[in-house]
Order: structure tokens, then C-alpha cells, then sequence
């Protein structure tokens, strides 16, 4: 559960006119937007600088990608200014997952050497860390995180995996099904002592934390813009510090493969790489707006409501506490517990995101873990608490009918 229960549902954010927030964005006003943290959401500005980039280049596209290499890299440091990373270390890339593997393809060869991971890790990067462990003939290890556990016990979860043969340790700051915190400040400073590369997977970070590189001691970094930061999708960062960070290159060879770390990002042949160009523009129209830390604060306490008056409904339905203790929570995110039956797995739970987004019109995140399944509740400055309130009363006795019929099918009594 949350350190702190927000009991009072906070007052929605408007824009300098008066208008809703949600205003600034395209959403459908017909469906429940309740997910923020998979895809994110870009607004109207960014979307219409987007625009306004894409037919500069195919109105002139001869003058355009020539140039281009020069304004990603000028773009390179208002980003990196945001995130408070220096501009040297600071590659873009599309996703937090292309950094993951650009580091993978970047790394010597270490014959016999394994890689360890969380069981809290994002799917696709944990994927890219077993192909790089085969290519090496070693293994991937992976140290088991109680949902529940609390600093001392995450770290030390982890660094028990690491031993003689550890190459590579990958930590995600935010985890993504589970919408908890792991040390990395911590870990990065015992595998810095022991000599051992760390990747950061700082996907949610962007935006949710204001200085998500402070105090991190990491050889790696990648966070996306386009989720809490709202910047048009394909726009990430890659932080690279130390030597190990001359290895790496872009997923796609191009006349810039000469250039020196970070410079060799910048060119990569026809890529559309607008996404880049315009995420200032997002985070921008937050600070203008509402100011980071403000909206922090409301994402925050909004997702902090949205956990008790959803949790409250689900405890009702089922007689069973539905809250969620993660051991160290973050911002803008909640998990709750969801009735036995519902999103069992991760392919289960993404088949009820589906339905509920076909049957109920609510966008929800709903993730795995251990085999039990929960609601990912997260909060950006368009939502309000009327949209949690809706998913308690409207929503949740309808997932609990569909929650009693996997039961009675799964014991053969449906």
C-alpha cells in the first residue's frame, strides 16, 4: 500500500483558460483513460509540433537529414537538462527497450559469463539479457523480490545473485507490473565496488522523478520520454558513463558510426526522428502549465485516492483486503489486488485490458505477478478522481462477475 492514504479526492487541474487538463489533450472523451504508464498520452502541442517537423522534412528532405544530426544533438541537451544527466553521456533512442539493447550489442563477449535480473524486470528486456547469456554460453540469474520487500531486503535480494561470473546486472528503477521501487542507488554503488557493469532500466522514471540520474552510480541508463513526460512515442534516453560506454553504437549502422559516443545517435540514415525534436515541446507545456513539481504532487496524491476508493470497492465485493503493500512505492502509480480468477498471468491479464477496454470502455493496466493478478492504477494531470470513482462503482462489480465465471470454469462448475 502507499505510505500515506489519501483520503480527499484532489481538486482537478485546469489550464490557464479555465478548461479541464484533459483539454490539452486528444482522448477519447468516450473512454476512460486509466493507464497512463504503458503508452502514454501526447498533447495537442506536441502532436501538432510533430506535424509541423514532418512536413518540414518532406517539404525539403535534401536539406533536412543533412542537418539533421545538428539539431538532434542541440535537442540532446534541453533533454538532458530535464533530466539532469550531462549532455555528453545523453544518446536518444527509440525506447527505454532499444537502449536495453543497444548496451547487450555494445558489451565484449565474456565467455561463461551470466547476467542477473529481477523477477520484477520488464519482459522484453529480460528476453534480450537471456539471448546476450546464450551468445556467452553462461546463464541469466534471477533474484526473487517479495513484493512486499522494503530496501534492505531488495538489495539484498539482488546482490546475492552476483557472483564470480556476473557480467551484467539489470534493475529496473520503477518496475513495470508491480509499480514499486528498487534500490539502484544502493546496488549501483556495491557493484561499482565490485567492479561489475550496471543497467539501469529507468522506463516510468522520466517525468515521475525529478532527477531520476541523481546519486545513481550506474554504467547505464535508459528511460523513456513518452510515458510520464507525454512526448510523441519513439522518443528515449540512453545514459552512458564510463569507458564501457565506447561500445556502444546504434541499432542501425550509418554514416555517423565514426563519431564518437553519444555524436554516432544523432545520424541514422531516414529514420523519422521528429519524436526527438518534439519532446520538448510536452514537457514544456507541464511546466508552463502546472509546473513539474506540482503536477508530480497531483499525479501523486490523485493515484493515492484512485488506490483507496478502488481498493475499498474490491475489498467490498470480495471480503478480502484488495490493497497492495509494494515495500518502496513510487509516485503517480498503485497496485490493487484483483479477485481470483482475473489476470492470473501476464497473457491473461493482458486479454482482460482488452476486454475491458472492448466491454467496459476503460483503458486499465492490468499485470501479473506471482500468479496473482492486480489493477495498475496511474494518474497523469488529465485525470481526475471522477475517473477512478467511475471504475469503482461502474467497473468493478462487473470484473467481479467475470472473476466468478474463470472460477466456476476452472473447477469445471460453469
Amino acid at each position: 500500500m502507499s505510505e500515506t492514504e489519501v483520503t480527499t479526492a484532489p481538486r482537478p487541474l485546469l489550464l490557464a483558460d479555465g478548461r479541464p487538463a484533459a483539454r490539452a489533450w486528444s482522448l477519447d472523451p468516450a473512454l476512460r483513460h486509466l493507464n497512463h504508464g504503458s503508452f502514454g498520452a501526447v498533447p495537442l502541442a506536441a502532436q501538432e509540433r510533430q506535424q509541423e517537423l514532418r512536413a518540414e522534412m518532406e517539404r525539403a528532405p535534401v536539406v533536412w537529414f543533412p542537418e539533421l544530426p545538428g539539431r538532434i544533438a542541440a535537442a540532446r541537451i534541453g533533454l538532458a537538462a530535464f533530466l539532469g544527466a550531462d549532455p555528453g553521456d545523453l544518446a536518444l533512442v527509440p525506447n527505454a527497450s532499444a537502449g536495453a539493447s543497444v548496451v547487450y550489442a555494445g558489451l565484449e563477449r565474456r565467455d561463461g559469463g551470466e547476467i542477473v535480473v529481477t523477477d520484477h524486470g520488464y519482459g522484453a528486456v529480460t528476453t534480450g539479457a537471456e539471448r546476450l547469456a546464450r551468445r556467452w554460453g553462461g546463464r541469466v540469474r534471477t533474484a526473487r523480490v517479495p513484493l512486499d520487500a522494503d530496501e534492505e531486503v531488495a538489495y539484498e535480494a539482488v546482490t546475492a545473485e552476483v557472483g564470480e561470473r556476473t557480467a551484467l546486472v539489470v534493475v529496473d528503477q520503477i518496475t513495470s507490473a508491480t509499480a514499486r521501487r528498487l534500490p539502484v542507488e544502493r546496488i549501483g554503488a556495491a557493484l561499482r565496488r565490485r567492479g561489475v557493469p550496471l543497467l539501469v532500466d529507468g522506463a516510468h522514471a522520466p517525468g515521475l522523478i525529478a532527477a531520476p540520474l541523481a546519486g545513481l552510480a550506474c554504467d547505464f541508463w535508459a528511460g523513456n520520454l513518452h510515458k510520464w513526460g507525454c512526448a510523441p512515442r519513439g522518443a528515449a534516453a540512453l545514459v552512458a558513463r564510463g569507458p564501457l560506454r565506447d561500445g556502444l553504437h546504434p541499432l542501425i549502422d550509418s554514416w555517423g558510426a565514426h563519431d564518437p559516443y553519444p555524436d554516432r545517435f544523432d545520424q541514422q540514415g531516414t529514420v523519422d526522428a521528429t519524436s526527438y525534436l518534439a519532446a520538448r515541446t510536452s514537457l514544456d507545456l507541464i511546466e508552463s502549465a502546472w509546473g513539474w513539481p506540482a503536477a508530480r504532487r497531483y499525479m501523486d496524491e490523485l493515484a493515492g485516492y484512485g488506490e483507496r476508493v478502488v481498493g475499498a470497492a474490491f475489498t467490498a465485493l470480495t471480503g478480502e483486503d484488495a490493497r497492495v503493500d509494494v515495500g518502496m512505492p513510487v509516485p503517480g502509480m498503485r497496485l490493487v489486488r484483483l479477485p481470483d480468477g482475473l489476470a492470473g498471468s501476464r497473457l491473461a491479464a493482458d486479454a482482460l485490458r482488452d476486454r475491458a477496454a472492448g466491454e467496459l470502455g476503460v483503458e486499465a493496466a492490468f499485470t501479473s505477478f506471482g500468479g496473482v493478478g492486480y489493477v495498475r492504477l496511474s494518474a497523469h494531470v488529465y485525470n481526475t478522481a471522477e475517473d477512478y470513482e467511475y471504475f469503482a462503482e461502474r467497473c468493478v462489480p462487473v470484473l467481479g462477475e467475470w472473476a466468478r465465471a474463470a472460477r466456476a470454469q476452472r473447477h469445471g462448475t460453469a
